[in-house]
């Protein structure tokens, strides 16, 4: 992990994004000082590691992300994707402890703060202190989206409700263009986060492709008939997403 020139937090690169809520100039005031500074990290870098009891939180600047749980057996369990502006382990803040990992799918850049200091932001910032719990809400929320769909839904919507989500967030973030949205991962960890075989999510990908409703190729995502994904699955999940508060 690599130190590198701070980023000012009146001059974040996210803050213009409409993903983010805005902030009162007190509470930016105060997340200056929360932060201890900045990392950058190569692809493959272990930024939190399940068990762990890592003395540092992070909100992920520029690059991108996965989080996921190591079964006993040493398979893998994809539990979530990491995008610029997500805030990551704070469950080694409240818990003590990791359990799950994260780790970089792409070069990132990353704030970092220290755990320690949290306690003094719900002291001092009740307000930030709230956002940081509406965010682990908002994390729950989509959990027990992603198992009901994993649980009932067949296979072309699991991939569709998936796909469609990330890149609606990744275009809040202002990430992507004409050509798509990044997709660094691997087909396996799209299988792993929707309760899928890699065979049976590679066909369900060259079906959708073969239809015009979106592609996946060459690590780019494409939404190649919005209204045509959107259609495909019910009307509680088109919803789109809540603007987020920047941590």
């Amino acid at each position: 992990m690599k130190k590198d020139m701070v980023t000012h937090c009146q001059n974040c690169p996210l803050r213009g994004q409409s993903q983010f809520k805005s902030l009162p100039e007190e509470q930016l005031d105060f997340l200056r000082r929360f932060k201890a500074g900045e990392i950058k990290v190569e692809p493959g870098a272990q930024l939190l590691l399940q068990g762990s009891n890592s003395p540092q939180l992070f909100t992920a600047l520029e690059g991108l992300g996965v989080r996921y749980k190591t079964l006993e057996d040493g398979r893998r369990q994809v539990i979530n994707f990491v995008l610029p502006g997500d805030f990551v382990g704070l469950q080694a803040g409240v818990m003590k402890e990791m359990q799950h990992s994260v780790e970089a799918s792409t070069a990132m850049t990353l704030c970092v703060f220290n755990r320690a200091d949290l306690w003094s932001l719900f002291k001092a910032q009740p307000a930030i202190a709230f956002d940081l719990t509406w965010l682990a809400a908002i994390e729950e929320s989509f959990l027990g989206e992603a198992l009901a769909i994993v649980g009932q839904a067949p296979a072309e919507t699991r991939i569709v409700w998936g796909l469609l989500r990330f890149h609606d967030r990744c275009r809040m973030a202002g990430l992507g263009d004409a050509r798509g949205v990044p997709f660094p991962y691997r087909q396996q960890d799209l299988a792993d986060a929707l309760g899928l075989s890699l065979v049976h999510t590679n066909k369900t990908l060259q079906a959708l492709r073969q239809r015009q409703i979106l592609s996946l190729q060459d690590k780019r995502l494409r939404m190649l008939d919005l209204s045509r994904a959107k259609a495909m699955l019910d009307a509680d999940l088109q919803q789109p997403a809540a603007p987020r508060p920047l941590i």
